[in-house]
Parts: C-alpha cells; structure tokens; sequence
C-alpha cells in the first residue's frame, strides 16, 4: 500500500510537472530531435548541439560539460548515432545534482523564519501564496511579514493574497521602515506560537545599495529575535528571463546567506534548461517551482521528476 502511494504520488507529480513544462519540452527535446533525428555522429553534429544547449539556457558551463562527457563516449565508440544522444544527455543529465536536500529547514523550538526575497517582477508574492498555501497544506500555522513597503500596492497585493489563502498578516503603511515590520513580525509570531514566518522584503533591483542594505538590515533584525532565524533564505527568480536570474543570484548571495531558489514561472518558458544553469553556477538547490497563477501550482523541486517530465514526449 504504502508503495503504491507513492508511486501514484510520483506519477502524479511527473504529471503536473510535464504539463508545465510543455513549452521547454517542445522547444528543447523537440529542437534536439529534429537536429539529430537518423544522423551519424560527428564532430559537426556535436558542435551544433552545443550551440542548441546554450539556447536551452543550460548555460556555457553545463553545455561545455554535456559536450565533452558526450565527446568522450563517441571517441570510446559508445555512442555512434544521433539517435543515441538523447538518452545518453538523459542519463547524464540525471548526475548533475549532487545528494542533497532541498527540504525546508524548520526550527526545533519556536517559529520558523523564511526571508523571501526578488527582484519586482520575478513573482515574488504568488510566490509567498504559494508557499502560503504550501505550508497551510501540511498542517503549519503561518504568519506573513509584509516588509515590501517601498512600492506602491505591494503591500495591499500581499494583503489580498494573505487572506485568499486564509493566513494572517503583519504590515505598516507605505513607507514605513521595513525593519521595523520585520520586527513586530518576529515578536507577534512568537507571542501567537505561529510555526513559519514568511518575511517578504522589498522587490529591490539587485544594482541598488541602499536596498540591499536594507535587506541585510531585515536579516538581523531576524537574527536578534528569532534564535537561529532566518532558517531560510530564498531566492525568487522568474525562469523566463534565463541567464540574467544567474545575475541576479549572484548580486543577492553578496547581501544575504541565500539557503535556494524558488524558480516561478517555469510554466511561461521555453527555456527551462535554467533549472540545470541555477543548480551548476550558483551551487544553490532549487526548492520549489512555480507551475501556475493558483496558490496551489507549486512542487518541491525533484531532479529525477525534472528529468522524467522534460524528456518524456
């Protein structure tokens, strides 16, 4: 019984994933098809295909890797035609995560604190519904700081969403120092005994300074308050703008100890290969990604799943 739940759970999730990932399947596996559909391998065939790789967003790096992993089995005579090369990136592919986990780290004693951060744009607060509606799921009382209060309606598009998904809010008028939202967040979710608090901060652009140290400012308000907090740091990056997220990332890793990324969007791009440019470049795992508009179109993020749902016609 218990293997049969979760293999329906498995197939299920392949399922949600697959569909999402419908624009990059057609447009990466389709392309790579159509490239080496009844063609012998050679070295022309095998500098096209990294050309292909680096459009997918897979990044220079991992197409450079693919590549020469690739090269090597067709100079050992293990691969000789193109219509090898899929599975032979899907296996390969398959190794690239190394063991790790992508569970949310969750306090031992007292709340949970989750510092979500974004550029404006990347979707952001869905984002925190989302993980709203994740968390409310698996029986946790959540609390959300609304600690954006730079830009004009952040805090009431929070608002909306905090109560669509039927969780409190902590917030302070447009303006308002953020720090200080931060802080009576911290103390109201411990006053309530709330399990997770979720702490939005402004949607800054990551080449602004004085937003980022105010970011920095939020993390050790937390850390004052809250012992061990923020148990996570997550990165929102929107898939559809490729490898201008890797930028981003990197600035954001300067001002915060990010813990991963929750990649939203992932069902508005034919460029998904982002998934593996994320994992290889940044060495930070994707947690969670976004597969809809809807509070529920979240998955953790699974490789094996990833894999399954990209390759499978």
């Amino acid at each position: 019984m218990a293997f049969d739940f979760l293999r329906k759970t498995f197939e299920q999730g392949i399922e949600k994933l697959r569909g999402s990932l419908s624009r990059t399947r057609l447009a990466f596996i389709g392309s790579l098809r159509s490239l080496l559909r009844g063609r012998v391998l050679n070295q022309e065939l095998i500098d096209e295909l990294r050309q292909r790789l680096i459009l997918a967003d897979i990044g220079v790096s991992t197409a450079n890797r693919m590549i020469a992993d690739l090269q090597e089995a067709w100079k050992n005579k293990q691969i000789n035609s193109g219509d090898q090369v899929l599975d032979f990136l899907k296996r390969r592919m398959a190794t690239y995560w190394p063991p790790e986990s992508r569970e949310l780290r969750f306090a031992a004693t007292g709340p949970t604190v989750i510092l979500v951060t974004g550029v404006n744009g990347a979707g952001k607060t869905t984002s925190i519904a989302k993980l709203g509606q994740y968390l409310k799921d698996r029986k946790k009382t959540v609390l959300i700081a609304a600690c954006d209060t730079f830009r004009a309606a952040a805090v009431e598009q929070l608002s909306i969403w905090a109560s669509r998904i039927g969780v409190d809010i902590v917030k302070h008028q447009m303006g308002s120092d953020p720090a200080a939202v931060a802080f009576d967040a911290c103390q109201a979710a411990i006053a309530r005994k709330i399990d997770v608090l979720i702490i939005d901060t402004a949607g800054r652009l990551h080449t602004q300074d004085h937003l980022m140290r105010e970011l920095g400012k939020i993390n050790r308000v937390v850390q004052k308050n809250i012992p061990g907090g923020p148990h996570e740091s997550l990165l929102v990056l929107d898939a559809t703008t490729g490898q201008n997220a890797i930028r981003q990332a990197e600035e954001f890793k300067k001002a915060v100890d990010l813990t991963g990324i929750f990649l939203s969007k992932l069902d508005g791009t034919a460029r998904g290969g982002i998934v593996i440019a994320i994992r290889q470049q940044l060495g930070l795992p994707v947690k969670f990604v976004g597969l809809g508009e809807k509070p529920e179109d979240i998955a953790p993020f699974d490789p094996e799943q990833f894999i399954e749902s990209l390759f499978t016609e």
